[in-house]
């Protein structure tokens, strides 16, 4: 008896096992193929500085490419949609932007609701905002002088922006209600096109992040004249913080993260994540940040759905202060 009662035991045990193997090596095999990530804006921006050195690292790692697909589009809202109908399958993924908690306050009738339909994963990089102008449209030697140039002249100058409803667009707006100026806003469809007139002198300045504006001040194409951050950042340690300059409170940050579409497999949520902070650990990556003047900062799942929420209650203050609106 007792052999014929363990006979089935195991006849049991190898029918589970049948059962649940096939589910078990889908996961001990992710990726199996390479996994998208959106990118809401065209390439050069702030997004892709960050998305691509990931991407590559990724692949170091796993041994798959993370194919990243640029789908800009009225400040990266339109890529987000699409990420938000893409296949919950563990293969799709949305690299967003602080930008993407504005939007809510800016669009009335998105045709995705971050918070439902979206999960969010993990943050990947927060930069300071900067004030960069082009040298030769604003040659002022320092902050001082360009704001007496803004106050003198209102509605002379103008500022580009990655899109309405963007963090540069808001930041620019901030920065008129708190010094009492008024500039002409440009919203292009990323900040890489803005970027390229900015540098091409078809505007005058931005308020971007730091992460896409570091090469091109490195490179002396545009000239930085404040960071929007309490203290001066590494990376560009010659440029005042805005307290120096009489803006105690202009603190301005882009973030960057990633989300997945909800229903996402937890199973692949998890080992995205752990993959994306096993290449933020890594040597190659911390150089990138660091030259970015980027942080990296380190919080759960939790804490990040958390700060998004927070982030949409904050910027919903600015957007109705400074009235902008799309319809």
């Amino acid at each position: 008896m007792p052999s014929r009662h363990l006979k089935r035991r195991e006849l049991m045990g190898a029918a589970v096992a049948a059962v649940f193997a096939p589910a078990l090596r889908a996961q001990s095999a992710w990726p199996a193929r390479a996994p998208t990530l959106v990118v809401p804006f065209p390439a050069g921006g702030g997004t892709d500085a960050f998305a691509r050195p990931l991407s590559a690292q990724f692949a170091k790692q796993t041994g798959k490419q993370l194919v990243i697909e640029n789908r800009g589009g009225a400040g990266g809202t339109v890529g987000a949609g699409i990420a938000a109908r893409s296949a919950a399958d563990g293969y799709s993924f949305f690299m967003g932007a602080v930008h993407h908690t504005i939007a809510p306050s800016i669009y009335p009738h998105l045709d995705y609701d971050l918070e439902r339909d979206l999960v969010p994963l993990t943050l990947v990089a927060t930069v300071p905002q900067v004030i960069v102008v082009n040298p030769k449209n604003m040659p002022m030697p320092d902050y001082a002088a360009f704001l007496a140039a803004v106050r003198k002249s209102p509605g002379r100058y103008n500022y580009g922006s990655a899109g309405t409803g963007t963090s540069h667009h808001l930041a620019g707006e901030l920065f008129k209600q708190q010094t009492k100026t008024f500039i002409t806003h440009i919203p292009y469809t990323g900040a890489g096109p803005a970027l390229r007139d900015l540098v091409g002198g078809q505007v005058d300045l931005m308020f971007d992040g730091l992460g896409s504006s570091a090469a091109h001040i490195k490179g002396g194409r545009i000239r930085p004249l404040v960071v929007a951050s309490a203290k001066r950042n590494p990376a560009i340690p010659d440029v005042p913080a805005a307290p120096e300059v009489g803006l105690p409170d202009y603190l301005v940050s882009t973030w960057y993260g990633i989300w997945a579409p909800k229903g996402t497999p937890a199973d692949a949520q998890h080992r995205f994540i752990d993959e994306v902070r096993k290449a933020l650990q890594s040597e190659e990556l911390k150089a990138v940040w660091a030259q970015n003047g980027a942080d990296f900062p380190d919080l759960t799942q939790a804490q990040f759905a958390q700060h998004i929420g927070s982030e949409i209650r904050r910027w919903a203050v600015v957007v109705k202060a400074s009235g902008a609106r799309l319809d």
